[in-house]
């Protein structure tokens, strides 16, 4: 165990909207400390949403952020010798951030195309409660639901 929590380090809202939410999903897409690159792809991915949906990008990226947002997981716990999933709560800070991980890697898993193409049609099924990132959501859900009877073993 740690004696002290780490100090929360703030973020530098973006150039172009001024949002904090923005930086860390550009620092979690970011690879090889290219965020020059990695605003790039971003913002082209909310340009072409933009285009295909005649809606606003960045709300859009929004939306499709709070619908992958999981509210329950599992968490493996030993009882007595055996394995156990227990259903918890997920804190604030995690579910945004597993929200966008799980957005960048199904994003990065698409097949062909630009990323900033991929990334925009993750971002538009994720608005539209479609797509990887919202299916890994709702199994994640279910896979709590179905382990309801062991969260009396919650911490």
């Amino acid at each position: 165990m740690r004696k002290v929590k780490p100090k929360i380090r703030k973020t530098e809202p973006d150039p172009k909207f001024g949002e904090e939410l923005v930086t860390k999903f550009v620092n979690n897409l970011m690879l090889q400390g290219k965020k020059s690159t990695s605003y790039k792809i971003f913002y082209d991915a909310l340009d072409i949403v933009e285009d295909k949906t005649s809606e606003n990008g960045l709300d859009t990226w929004k939306k499709a952020l709070t619908n992958v947002t999981p509210q329950v997981e599992v968490r493996s716990r030993r009882v007595g010798g055996a394995t156990f999933q227990i259903p918890t709560e997920v804190r604030s800070s995690r579910k945004t951030s597993m929200a966008m991980k799980w957005m960048i890697s199904y994003a990065r898993k698409r097949s062909g195309k630009a990323m900033a193409l991929r990334l925009a049609e993750e971002i538009m099924a994720g608005a539209k409660e479609e797509g990887a990132a919202f299916k890994k959501k709702e199994d994640t859900h279910r896979m709590a639901e179905a382990n309801k009877a062991f969260s009396h073993f919650r911490i």
